[in-house]
């Protein structure tokens, strides 16, 4: 295995700034306030959280989500909760018969019907520091980082985990890695052995961040890139001299492996017939975004789960690819965890609806059962 020393990213604030005010965003005048808190606080705790937030809310435009102040303790965001085409659906938006009311809705300012790739980033808190893991990186990715990581106040990415190779989860790699990433950014999957190779949209982030980005993902997964994004392995077709990246790609097979002192278990599924996804585990939190049936031998690994986050397509049925709602919920109760979050929904899913209908189950059944949304932040113990 080889060694990567990845060089320090140049911030756009004072090199001075303490890393975690990061988590402010990139507003000026909100780091300006952040840093005069953060420099009368001797121990690095904030003397007033209550007017920090105050004065976070009277900069924020209206309508916008107002941004985050630090809290303690790990959290999962939900950047995205759609399908691979996003809501709303453009074709619905010009339809001269108006007939869906999710997409109409989803096209108004925070509505919560807007969904973008799914994709979660998973904050780590532990002794040793914070860490940021990205699960999935889809052709929507950019634009979920420009809305939510300067609310949220991420930087850094410190690993990414993919489930599979799909545009909806691979598919930003070519947008979104010189937009924003980190000083220690890696991209994460798996592990074994390790191929080396270039890819030309990383140069103004590899040019000006790190000259090199560790990628880890399944072989079966790394096949498939070496077909849809061959320049990332053929470094033969880049033109001489172009300013390039170089990628170190990682291969790992499905057994529990670590991640910035995190213990991720691969979780095996099937996302259609024959085709191989993986969700995956972190401590009593288990994430499976896309899956149309569950193996007996992973059934095991999901045994005291105590957040459950999966694929739920539609209100009806099931696709070949997908679970549905009424599957969605079988699994729920055969599982059994403490919570459900449903992601991956398509525009015949309402959110406000399904979660009011959902919330009788509580009454009913005690399932606590709900459908995700772009933005979601909950916290985990991990």
């Amino acid at each position: 295995m080889v060694l990567l020393f990845l060089a320090a990213a140049v911030l756009p604030f004072p090199a001075a700034a303490p890393r975690s005010l990061a988590r402010f965003g990139c507003n000026p005048s909100l780091y300006s306030a952040a840093a005069t808190a953060f420099s009368r606080a001797g121990s690095g705790f904030f003397p007033s959280r209550r007017a920090l937030q105050a004065r976070f809310q009277s900069n924020l435009a209206d309508g916008e989500i107002e941004a985050r102040v630090p809290t303690e303790g790990s959290e999962i965001i939900f950047l995205g909760t759609g399908t691979s085409e996003g809501i709303p659906r453009v074709s619905c938006l010009t339809n001269p018969l108006k007939k869906c009311q999710v997409c109409a809705k989803a096209a108004e300012p925070g509505n919560k019907n807007k969904r973008l790739n799914t994709s979660i980033l998973i904050r780590s808190s532990t002794s040793a520091g914070t860490s940021n893991i990205l699960v999935d990186a889809g052709k929507f990715f950019y634009h979920s980082a420009l809305h939510w990581f300067p609310i949220f106040g991420v930087r850094e990415i410190d690993a990414v985990i993919i489930t599979h190779s799909h545009a909806d989860a691979i598919g930003g790699f070519r947008q979104t890695m010189p937009f924003l990433l980190p000083p220690s950014f890696s991209l994460l999957v798996i592990k074994d052995d390790s191929a080396t190779c270039c890819l030309d949209d990383l140069r103004d982030w590899t040019n000006n961040v790190q000259p090199c980005i560790p990628i880890y993902t399944a072989k079966r997964d790394f096949e498939v890139m070496k077909k849809t994004h061959y320049y990332l392995v053929d470094t033969s077709v880049i033109i001489p001299g172009a300013a390039v990246t170089e990628l170190q790609f990682n291969i790992i097979k499905e057994e529990p492996f670590i991640v910035h002192n995190l213990e991720v278990t691969p979780l095996p599924v099937w996302h259609g017939p024959g085709y191989r996804s993986l969700g995956f585990r972190f401590g009593n939190v288990c994430y499976i975004s896309d899956v149309s049936d569950i193996p007996e031998d992973t059934y095991p690994l999901l045994k005291d789960c105590e957040i459950l986050i999966m694929d739920a397509l539609r209100p009806d049925r099931s696709s070949s690819t997908h679970f549905g709602l009424p599957r969605a919920l079988e699994e729920v109760r055969k599982i059994q965890p403490k919570r459900a979050l449903f992601t991956g929904m398509m525009h015949l899913m309402d959110h406000d609806k399904v979660n009011g209908d959902l919330a009788k189950l509580k009454e009913t059944e005690g399932l606590d059962v709900q459908l995700s949304h772009d933005g979601l932040c909950i916290p985990v113990t991990l």
